[in-house]
């Protein structure tokens, strides 16, 4: 910018001295005219105002025509070294590619990592209720119990039943092996007694169905059935209604699950048993990984299921919050540039602005990877290339500028 007002200054005083010139020679030309004029108004009749415009006009005549007579003289053009003294000045960074890993950032959601609903499987009435709302229970812990009605009889029933077809199979078995019985009555005692010891397990079993136990370690999440009630072998009415026979609900938190749903061109860079993060809404930061894909996208958004596994040995984190996730992908050639560097080409495009050999301005279009706070992470770039960080929405393709590093530009500020 001083180099421009430098050259029109210049411009200036020269333009100045050519119109001096200019009047100087005109005086000169019209010396003789002047003479004759002032003889002619001594004799003419023409006097004061008259002969003072048709003067003008000659005059004028005259100005307007000197262009045509007088030579012409251009302004000198500006040497080498005022040209170098008039480019723009930009600060530009070397950078070069280097592995990278990128984080994906979703929004996502909690839920527990089992959950069940507890039933009757025998019809019967609740007699003791052994857990509530929020209790935390371990795999075989009793919940509820049932009424006994017969159930302990029948089963001693099927006992003695057994014990008398053990005792009648090895006595006729003796009395076969000794020829007082045909062999024919030996396969007729041998079903019996399969069948004693199957009426005795299915015995066993329904003495087993009025005692209600944990399938697994977890929390009571909710408790349907209370005391004294019957309970129905019906089936339930819908999702999430409690049906006739449902005595409690129940979800294992630890492990916590968080899903989120990821788009089809992310999809690639993600892999099981990466490491990710998981950003509670009260700030809370928990490691987890990737443990599941889904291979199947959702119809209406068009998105795959991912879910990260946490731990969550406390039970602090619940079921069905929001969460932000963070996931480790797979590493990749990027490179490291300034966010100020970042600029739109007059196309539209997304890049960056750079100098060459010659110092003249090209144009980089990116792709972006990652975002960090002061700087970006992007491909497309070639190694060695010189980036503009300062002064490239300043700059045109092409352009021949003065190229100095960062470092320089800050130490003469």
């Amino acid at each position: 910018m001083h180099g421009n007002l430098e050259r029109t200054k210049k411009n200036l005083n020269f333009a100045l001295k050519e119109v001096k010139q200019g009047f100087a020679t005109i005086g000169e030309v019209l010396q003789p005219l002047r003479a004759r004029i002032e003889a002619t108004y001594e004799k003419s009749p023409l006097k004061g105002s008259k002969l003072l415009a048709l003067v003008l006009v000659v005059l004028a005549v005259l100005w307007i025509g000197s262009g045509l007579i007088l030579p012409h003289h251009e302004a000198p053009a500006p040497t080498v070294a005022q040209q170098a003294a008039q480019k723009f000045r930009v600060a530009v960074t070397t950078v070069n590619a280097q592995e990278y890993q990128p984080k994906l950032v979703l929004s996502g959601r909690t839920e527990a990592d089992k959950k069940v609903a507890i039933v009757a499987r025998t019809q019967a009435i609740v007699t003791e209720l052994r857990v509530k709302r929020g209790d935390r229970v371990k795999a075989g812990d009793v919940l509820a119990v049932l009424t006994d009605d017969g159930r302990n009889a029948q089963l001693q029933q099927a006992r003695a039943l057994v014990s008398q077809r053990k005792a009648e199979f090895e006595a006729r078995t003796r009395l076969i092996e000794q020829g007082n019985l045909p062999k024919l009555d030996a396969n007729n005692i041998a079903s019996q007694l399969r069948a004693a010891e199957a009426a005795l397990a299915q015995a066993e079993a329904e003495v087993e169905r009025i005692r209600i136990v944990a399938p697994w370690d977890g929390v009571v999440d909710s408790v349907s059935a209370e005391q004294g009630q019957f309970l129905m072998l019906m089936p339930a009415m819908g999702a999430g209604a409690s049906g006739p026979n449902e005595i409690a609900r129940m979800i294992s938190l630890d492990p916590i699950v968080a899903i989120v749903e990821v788009s089809e061109k992310k999809l690639g860079g993600i892999r099981l048993g990466e490491e990710a993060e998981l950003r509670l809404v009260s700030g809370e930061v928990v490691k987890g990984k990737v443990r599941y894909i889904s291979k199947s996208a959702a119809a209406t958004t068009r998105t795959y299921r991912v879910d990260i596994e946490a731990s969550n040995p406390d039970n602090k984190i619940p079921d069905g919050i929001t969460t932000e996730v963070a996931i480790t992908m797979a590493s990749v050639q990027a490179t490291k540039v300034p966010r100020s560097a970042l600029t739109f080409s007059a196309q539209g495009k997304l890049g960056v602005r750079a100098v060459d050999g010659q110092n003249k301005v090209v144009f980089i279009p990116i792709e972006l990877v990652d975002d960090e706070q002061q700087s970006m992470w992007v491909q497309g770039i070639p190694n060695g290339t010189r980036v503009i960080v300062q002064g490239q929405d300043f700059v045109r393709e092409d352009q021949v500028v003065e190229a100095v590093t960062a470092e320089q530009q800050n130490a003469q500020r």
